[in-house]
């Protein structure tokens, strides 16, 4: 499918006219080559290009603001519905009609990223087209104009738990039932669960969030004693010897394969590190795979790897205070001294890091169903087996934190994986079916089944691969598309034009000469992070490929002349890889290069583009004949 024919299926009608008019551009582009490109078609050129690029972001800021009103709207009417005297069947009607708005809400949201997506596409595409066409270079100033106009930055999940906690709500009769609930109550130490696993396009992510948020909260882990909003990454050290015997273990599901892993929530300075193990167990031993976890301070970590610091006094000062039943001491102590006993027995260091960013959802205190969604998944080599000192002496290397995409890393440090990833936990009782609306969710064209996907595997056959001799089965899953046609519409559905619902949204966008007035000067890009730049490549989104062009983090497109998928090897946030070679030593081997979705030895550059400023009108190169 051409990318104009995708544009044009895939907009939403009441919203058409605030699209990049990417069918108008391309025939500027066409008519003005076939009589000869001038200079003054290529400012005409700009001059539409920046008009789109502005209506595009005046739009998205505009309507990204207009859904967060809606939803303080909302709150305000839940409160004041709790807090009258009315029947309890007036109020559950009354209720109802809330539900219905934030229905919609869901919809529009579900659209705006959609939106967001398809016209940052169309603007990339359509410089590509440009550079193709005309004699002049437009792709490195307009990278900088686009990064000062962001909306593609917006990545909703503010919006998401705000959603979230408003659906539970009212779903409760206006009350918040989970407000004093401590979300992991229910959770042992130890605790088995039975649990299947999924890969989500990014064209799907947005849709797969808020069609579960329907039925299970948006759970928020909230650190004790501060007031410090909740970081949703996630980052473990996989540890493992030279011979990678953990790792050839878990492949081969060995009974008793343990893995072994220190995990922290949040940022860097995150003081409390959890020490993890995991143990297969097969059927036939009667017993559940398991995993077990305790804490501990991040500045005794060094120590208690090589054998220094035991977790005596610890354990004891929790059997005076009483915290802990004598049971979980007994296995923490057990724990503690196993895990030790293995690092230095299998002389075990760090090998792979695993970073993404975590939506959970689950009620409270209750752990029968609980869905998890790993978005921005990154392995990192960790080892110094190549001569490298990555960790050095630490447990954990030191020249990255938590920074998305790590740009900082030579790209045979890194593997960026292209999809985000689905765990959905269940604690049923034996021969109990699950929720119907679980069932239907696995069943979807949203999800693509990879039962034992591990992401320590992963990292560690990709980045490590001349040292591994058995691959995962799920290699042969990622030379293809996992999207699938819609067999059963069960995620959010367009809605209909928003006019009839309570907030009247259509005040609140004011039409002028076909633009969007917000009232305000769009955002400029002082009021981002620095540190997050696009970087336009020939063609966004293509997937990873074991045996040919490597993937992206983004949405899969469609080369336009050729009507095919497209299949150069390009990235969004990576940089543009030439052909594979086969002959090439093992840190930039084809396998690296056909599984890491970023794979390339090219640097960034620095060029005095970069320097420009945001407001300043941006201008093309001429290409000398």
């Amino acid at each position: 499918m051409k990318f104009g024919q995708q544009l044009r299926e895939s907009l939403l009608p009441e919203w058409k006219f605030y699209y990049v008019d990417y069918a108008g551009l391309k025939r500027f582009l066409y008519e003005r080559s076939d009589k000869g490109y001038t200079a003054d078609d290529e400012s005409e050129f700009v001059r539409l290009l920046d008009g789109e690029l502005e209506k595009v972001n005046d739009f998205q800021q505009t309507k990204s603001g207009e859904m967060k009103r809606r939803i303080e709207y909302c709150e305000q009417q839940v409160s004041l519905i709790t807090k009258n005297d009315a029947p309890t069947d007036a109020k559950r009607e009354q209720l109802d009609v809330i539900e219905h708005e934030i229905d919609t809400v869901i919809s529009e949201v579900y659209e705006l990223a959609k939106f967001t997506r398809l016209n940052f596409t169309a603007f990339i595409k359509i410089v590509k087209k440009h550079d193709k066409n005309a004699p002049f270079v437009l792709k490195p100033v307009f990278t900088v104009r686009l990064n000062s106009r962001p909306f593609f930055r917006e990545n909703f999940d503010e919006l998401l738990l705000e959603l979230s906690r408003l659906y539970n709500i009212v779903r409760n009769g206006g009350v918040d039932v989970d407000q004093d609930k401590d979300p992991q109550s229910g959770n042992g130490q130890n605790f088995v669960r039975q649990t299947t696993k999924y890969w989500v396009h990014p064209d799907n992510v947005m849709e797969l969030k808020l069609y579960i948020l329907k039925y299970l909260p948006v759970l928020i882990y909230r650190t004790k004693g501060t007031t410090k909003p909740p970081s949703p990454a996630i980052t473990s050290i996989y540890f493992d010897n030279e011979d990678l015997d953990l790792y050839q273990g878990r492949i081969e599901k060995s009974e008793g394969a343990e893995a072994i892993r220190l995990r922290w929530y949040g940022d860097m300075d995150s003081n409390e590190i959890f020490i993890e193990r995991k143990t297969h167990h097969e059927d036939w031993t009667g017993e559940k795979s398991v995993k077990e976890r305790f804490s501990l301070k991040e500045k005794y970590v060094n120590s208690y790897l090589s054998g220094d610091y035991t977790m005596d006094s610890k354990i004891q000062r929790l059997r005076e205070e009483g915290k802990k039943s004598d049971q979980d001491l007994q296995d923490m102590e057990t724990l503690s001294y196993e895990v030790q006993n293995s690092v230095r027995e299998k002389r075990l260091c760090p090998v792979v890091r695993t970073f993404y960013n975590r939506t959970a959802f689950q009620i409270p205190g209750d752990a029968r169903v609980r869905i998890s969604l790993d978005t921005e998944l990154t392995m990192v080599r960790e080892d110094g087996f190549d001569g490298k000192a990555r960790a050095g002496n630490n447990w954990r290397r030191t020249d990255i934190g938590i920074d998305f995409p790590f740009p900082q890393l030579p790209e045979s440090d890194v593997c960026r994986f292209p999809y985000a990833v689905l765990e959905v936990k269940l604690q049923t009782q034996s021969g109990v079916e699950p929720p119907q609306w679980v069932t239907d969710l696995i069943d979807s064209h949203l999800v693509e089944a990879v039962p034992k996907f591990s992401k320590f595997i992963h990292g560690t056959s990709v980045l490590l691969e001349d040292r591994v001799d058995v691959f995962p089965f799920w290699f042969s899953q990622m030379d293809r598309d996992i999207r699938k046609p819609v067999t059963k519409a069960i995620g959010v559905s367009r809605t209909s034009s928003p006019r009839g619902s309570i907030v009247g949204v259509d005040n609140l966008v004011r039409h002028r000469s076909g633009r969007i007035s917000s009232g305000t000067r769009s955002q400029s890009s002082s009021q981002f992070p620095n540190d997050i730049e696009v970087i336009i490549e020939d063609e966004p989104g293509e997937r990873a490929s074991q045996s040919g062009s490597a993937g992206t983090h983004y949405s899969q497109t469609y080369d336009e002349e050729a009507g095919a998928t497209a299949t150069e090897g390009t990235a969004l946030l990576g940089r543009k890889r030439p052909p594979v070679d086969r002959g090439a030593d093992s840190a930039a081997s084809w396998l690296v290069r056909a599984i890491n979705p970023f794979a390339t030895s090219d640097k960034r550059s620095s060029s005095g583009y970069d320097a420009l400023a945001s407001e300043v009108p941006f201008v093309a190169q001429r290409i000398d004949s």
